[in-house]
């Protein structure tokens, strides 16, 4: 398949995307000299930006590859809320699951940038986990989606801001498997053993090794290895699939494996390269492909965007470009 055949099988796609979301702002401007009144730059406001982040970035980039992108999470009952919304109706997004909550603020994170360099973040955020009745809201909502809209993948997507919580990352695991939906995570260290059963399960190095308590590194296969196999006896998963940062991607079912180095690329910002990572591989699972596939487009796809400053989306002209001239079964 070629990768022009690939794409419009991707736009075909309707990916159903749960987890936590957010607002990215970015606050940008110069520095010129540093305040009198303590050792910090002063920054000369240039521009204001806002833009949808967490596991909206995740529907994005599903968006910018031709899918539909549903996305599903609870937000506060407020101003940055009603922004969001907002901010996801001018992609064109539906907010039909978006669940919005009086005992819970939007998450904002606003990056103070000068002179192109990051120099500051401030977070405005509830981390705590959803409540009973929150829950049963939430769940009931993205139940609904499931029965209603035809779903060809769910993606869930973690971010530790406490709407993926263990019932509700049971609940619809169990409903995706009733439906014969596959299910994919990008997860993070708080639930990691919660997704069970799931299709394919995509930490990082490090949420690897925290996840299953192995201290390892890529170099050291029998110690690699045998965090793998705790992972997968633990979660009973299809599919392994390890980002290594300079090392590439490593990827593994039952009967293949695969490594898959890492491009040479000049790297501006690695924000949001995750988010890229698996919405490629989900597409590319509900497409059919290989594994070997699944990690190679992932991988090319995620090392592009980090080519770009800020949380940005992969774009399917730069994916043409990189591998016009190569098959991917």
């Amino acid at each position: 398949m070629t990768i022009h055949e690939l794409l419009a099988n991707f736009a075909s796609k309707r990916i159903l995307v749960v987890g936590d979301v957010m607002i990215d702002a970015y606050t940008l401007g110069k520095v010129n000299r540093v305040s009198p009144e303590a050792p910090v730059p002063i920054v000369s406001l240039e521009k204001q930006e806002e833009r949808l982040g967490g596991a909206a970035n995740v529907a994005l980039n599903l968006q910018a590859l031709g899918a539909t992108a549903l996305l599903c999470s609870v937000i506060g009952n407020d101003n940055h809320g009603k922004r969001l919304c907002e901010l996801m109706t001018e992609q064109q997004m539906s907010v039909a699951g978006i669940v919005k909550s009086n005992d819970r603020v939007t998450t904002v994170k606003t990056r103070v940038i000068g002179n192109n360099q990051h120099l500051l973040r401030i977070d405005s955020e509830d981390t705590h986990m959803l409540t009973q009745e929150e829950e049963t809201t939430f769940i009931a909502t993205v139940k609904q989606l499931l029965q209603t809209e035809q779903i060809d993948a769910i993606i869930f997507e973690d971010y530790n801001k406490g709407v993926l919580s263990e019932n509700v990352i049971e609940s619809l695991i169990q409903e995706a498997k009733a439906l014969g939906i596959p299910t994919t995570v990008d997860p993070k260290k708080t639930n990691f053993l919660t997704y069970k059963g799931v299709t394919l399960f995509k930490p990082n190095l490090k949420e690897l090794k925290e996840g299953v308590g192995i201290s390892c590194t890529f170099a050291n296969r029998p110690e690699f290895d045998r965090a793998v196999a705790i992972l997968e006896q633990e979660l009973q998963n299809d599919i392994t699939f390890v980002t290594l940062s300079e090392n590439g991607v490593y990827i593994k079912n039952a009967s293949n494996e695969k490594h898959v180095p890492a491009h040479l690329r000049t790297i501006s910002d690695v924000s949001g390269a995750g988010d890229t990572v698996i919405s490629v591989a989900t597409l590319c699972l509900a497409a059919g492909r290989s594994i070997e596939t699944i990690a190679e487009l992932s991988n090319l796809a995620g090392g592009l965007v980090c080519e770009k400053s800020g949380v940005v989306s992969i774009q399917p002209e730069q994916l043409v470009e990189e591998c016009s001239d190569r098959t991917w079964n």
